[in-house]
């Protein structure tokens, strides 16, 4: 958690702004769509932690971005606006994660789709669907 971001200025070294907005296809996501995905899911799962951590095995719906409000105003922003509030909501999701006991590790969040699942699992899960946004990232960049 504390250094999967790290590989962003690689990434991304050399890529011209505009570049980051260029399409696969029509309607699959941009690179800046995938980073502002990132930096605002990672804004939901602090969220997402602090229910697992003060409610009885929370329901967490699925997050799409497509239904989020606030999604179109992510997607605006410019990359370094985007990269700067995903490094700041790292630090807070590192520290807050830092003080976690063993206890809330154990403690239950209900996943639509996956079910019930520990916050131990919870943090891997997000872990796993960061690094497959940031694979789709560089494979954009690299086009």
């Amino acid at each position: 958690m504390r250094t999967q971001l790290e590989c962003l200025p690689i990434l991304l070294r050399g890529v011209p702004e505009d570049a980051l907005d260029k399409r696969p296809m029509a309607g699959k996501w941009s690179a800046r769509e995938h980073l502002a995905h990132l930096a605002r899911y990672e804004e939901m799962f602090l969220g997402r932690m602090r229910r697992i951590r003060s409610e009885n095995r929370p329901l967490l719906p699925r997050y799409r971005a497509e239904d989020d409000a606030e999604w179109p105003q992510w997607t605006a922003l410019p990359a370094a606006e985007i990269l700067q509030s995903l490094r700041s909501l790292r630090t807070r999701l590192v520290n807050e994660a830092g003080q976690l006991t063993a206890a809330e590790f154990l403690r239950v969040g209900v996943h639509a789709k996956f079910g019930e699942m520990t916050l131990g699992l919870w943090l891997e899960f997000f872990l796993l669907h960061e690094a497959h946004h940031l694979l789709a990232v560089m494979q954009l960049v690299r086009l």
